[in-house]
């Protein structure tokens, strides 16, 4: 059984103000297909300022919309290449 080490650079970006985040997220795969996401937070106006956080919040977002796309467009080429309607399990 041959071993194959394969890897996908993600890349992330930020835009905030005082009050939002806004998280972009890209994966490009081996196919050359890119895949796209967006992510968001808002802080409370009595919150204190933590940029920090509002990023993770906006990025774990937008990597979770990612994951669903990816989900999406596994199970459409499993669809595709069998004849069947395959059925994903969202954890």
């Amino acid at each position: 059984m041959m071993h194959t080490t394969v890897g996908w650079h993600i890349e992330m970006e930020f835009m905030e103000d005082d009050q939002h985040t806004r998280a972009a997220a890209l994966v490009r795969l081996p196919d050359g297909s890119e895949v796209r996401a967006h992510g968001r937070a808002s802080r409370h106006s009595i919150d204190s300022n933590q940029p920090r956080v509002g990023e993770e919040i906006a990025g774990a977002r937008a990597l979770n919309e990612l994951a669903m796309q990816l989900l999406t467009k596994a199970h459409e080429e499993i669809d595709s290449a069998s004849g069947r309607t395959s059925h994903p399990i969202h954890v």
